[in-house]
């Protein structure tokens, strides 16, 4: 497949970074001819300098042969010019977009065939939506929905006093009295996917899943305090503390921005006449102090800078904060932090490219190809949803009789709303979804990619 990306900030990067590692023919057009040495220097991938909205540079990327378009840039505007041009030029490519504006939101949907766009994608709302989740069902470092939310994929991190620091996996279920399974662990920067005679230790981050019922009685057995949130205080009052606020007073629940800008002070005030929006640098402590940090249920820090939103989560950690939020943009930063006291970490472009390569690869393979695919363990684990079809080879064998690729897992399968953790005598129906865990070493198109048969 030959994808031209345009537009290499943050986000184009790292959805060459995933691409090219998938093995596909990439073309990158950028406008700094910096920003595109490096994406020539770093990856295999072709590089045109100059405007991804003119006709002159996507003939030059070879747009009439391209399958797909995916426009990146930081203008909303020249991203939608740059899919309308490509369309025009060749009327067979898909084009995929990212919007950033509210006010472009429903003309969007309303108008995505004018602009000739086949997905268009806002990270910015993506992060607000998994925030509100987080603040809604709280007890959870992430949470990642799998089977029409019948299943998840939960993040915990091992603490010292934690019954489950030095466990082995293979007591966990008879020791917390629900079943549940293990299916990757993060250590020193290393993620690995378990045996049974894996034992934890203190500060692993695991990632756990199970169904909803199994997980709540694992988060009881665990002592973790899981009451919803009531008042919640946001650092930043950018496009993605706009929509989470916007979420969360919908559900009733009272919201404070901390905002330096006056000018943005006032247009949230205009926007979101419910919620209480505060001129003040929140990075001040004395600041957070005032507006009584001490006192709300949950913390979220969306700055754009990730050292000051790490700073100001940790001091909502020092002042007992039930949870914190920590909005990072850059993918490296999360190894750095792994032993710091800042709660959840949300990055809204690997939310995004989640989206965008979960949709390449259903185009790529087009039949048995992911109904839902995560990123965990830092972006080192996949964590994939398909469905069981005639084509799905070892239909009605139990597990213990098949033999799956290496550093790969059957972590869950799904039957008529009800989540299975398998075993050895468990075994798949046409119509079920069944739940993969993959490593870096392997790339999971279709279902029967998962055997080593």
């Amino acid at each position: 497949m030959k994808i031209i990306i345009a537009g290499y900030g943050k986000l184009g990067s790292t959805l060459v970074r995933q691409l090219s590692g998938e093995g596909y023919d990439l073309t990158v057009i950028e406008s700094d001819p910096d920003k595109l040495e490096e994406s020539i220097e770093v990856y295999d991938v072709m590089g045109i300098e100059g405007n991804c909205a003119s006709m002159t540079a996507l003939r030059e990327a070879k747009v009439e042969e391209a399958d797909l378009l995916i426009a990146m840039t930081g203008q909303d505007e020249i991203n939608l010019l740059s899919c309308m041009t490509a369309h025009h030029m060749n009327p067979k490519i898909s084009t995929v977009t990212r919007i950033k504006n509210p006010e472009y939101s429903g003309q969007i949907t309303s108008m995505q065939g004018a602009f000739a766009l086949s997905m268009a994608v806002n990270p910015d709302f993506q992060a607000a939506k998994e925030i509100s989740r987080l603040i809604r069902y709280p007890g959870f470092l992430k949470r990642d929905t799998f089977a029409k939310s019948n299943a998840e994929i939960v993040e915990l991190k091992v603490k010292r006093e934690s019954v489950l620091n030095g466990l082995s996996l293979f007591k966990i279920n008879q020791t917390l009295k629900c079943q549940v399974l293990v299916c990757a662990v993060l250590r020193g920067g290393k993620a690995m996917i378990p045996s049974g005679d894996f034992v934890l230790n203190e500060n692993d981050r695991i990632f756990v899943t199970g169904s909803n019922d199994n997980l709540n009685i694992l988060l009881k057995n665990l002592n973790i305090i899981t009451h919803r949130a009531a008042t919640v205080l946001i650092a930043g009052g950018s496009r993605i503390g706009y929509y989470l606020a916007q979420i969360l007073l919908k559900h009733g629940i009272a919201v404070q921005i901390v905002e330096s800008k006056p000018k943005r002070c006032k247009e949230l005030a205009a926007l979101l006449p419910d919620a209480v929006i505060v001129e003040g640098d929140a990075s001040d402590q004395k600041v957070l102090d005032r507006e009584g940090i001490g006192n709300c249920d949950a913390f979220v820090a969306l700055t754009g800078i990730d050292e000051t939103n790490v700073l100001m989560s940790i001091y909502a950690d020092h002042m007992h904060v039930p949870q914190t939020i920590t909005k990072l943009g850059r993918a490296e930063n999360l190894r750095i932090l792994e032993d710091l006291p800042v709660g959840s970490t949300i990055s809204p472009k690997d939310l995004v490219t989640n989206i965008i390569v979960r949709y390449i690869r259903a185009k790529k393979s087009k039949v048995g190809a992911a109904l839902t695919m995560h990123l965990i363990a830092d972006g080192m684990v996949e964590a994939e949803e398909f469905r069981v079809t005639q084509e799905t080879r070892h239909c009605g064998e139990k597990l213990k009789d098949i033999r799956l690729k290496k550093n790969v897992l059957l972590a869950g399968i799904t039957r008529r709303g009800n989540n299975e953790i398998p075993s050895g005598e468990s075994v798949f129906l046409e119509g079920d979804t069944l739940i993969i865990i993959s490593g870096e070493d392997h790339v999971i198109e279709q279902i029967n990619d998962i055997f080593a048969d």
